[in-house]
């Protein structure tokens, strides 16, 4: 009888020690369990927040490409427009300057201008006016007494261009250390720029912000 006591108080403390265990067991698996889930619900919650982050910067690359693409088209039909306007004022003046050199009593006070201001501009010493063929030799007689009125204390030879030339003249110091290009086609040039810059100036002047209608 004694024995079986002591194999029935032995049983009895295995069986505490093995509820014990089972305790411990089962708290450490409850927190086991919360710090999976605490951890899951964080990498869920870093990845929703790296997906929106994505989404986001996905959307910005969209719209800055959009963006792009519409200010490239809006640069190229400035271009265009700023081509045709370009073209079509210096068209019109071209052919105003082509009747200009057919009219000689209008055009002689024209080229006396262009000496005087080339003159003014230019260092001390002679000059060579050089004009194309034909105002060479409308030019030629009296050609003393148009740059006595045009340029007075200068010594101005007269002299035919290298190249073809509607009219206007260039002039240049005898030693060609400067000169002043006042040829039409060299003032047609320059108008050139002036009008690309100010067509430019308007049209940019009276467009629309993009980004005000990309976010408007």
């Amino acid at each position: 009888m004694e024995a079986e006591a002591q194999v029935s108080q032995l049983e009895q403390a295995l069986l505490r020690q093995a509820e014990g265990l089972a305790r411990e067991a089962l708290k450490n698996a409850e927190a086991a369990r919360a710090r999976i889930l605490g951890e899951t619900e964080e990498r869920i919650k870093l990845k929703e927040e790296r997906e929106i982050l994505a989404a986001k910067a996905e959307a910005e690359r969209t719209v800055r490409r959009r963006l792009q693409a519409a200010e490239t088209k809006r640069a190229a039909e400035f271009d265009r427009l700023r081509w045709v306007l370009t073209e079509a004022v210096l068209s019109q003046v071209q052919n105003a300057l082509q009747g200009l050199v057919q009219d000689m009593d209008r055009y002689r006070p024209v080229l006396a201008g262009m000496l005087t201001e080339a003159a003014r501009q230019l260092p001390p010493g002679d000059l060579v006016a050089e004009v194309n063929a034909l105002d060479h030799e409308r030019l030629k007689p009296g050609w003393e007494d148009f740059v006595a009125a045009a340029a007075p204390g200068r010594r101005v030879e007269l002299s035919t261009l290298p190249h073809p030339s509607v009219g206007g003249v260039l002039v240049r110091l005898a030693d060609n250390r400067a000169r002043v290009d006042q040829t039409l086609e060299a003032r047609l040039e320059r108008l050139r720029e002036q009008m690309a810059q100010v067509v430019m100036e308007r049209l940019f002047a009276s467009a629309p912000d993009l980004g005000t209608l990309v976010h408007g």
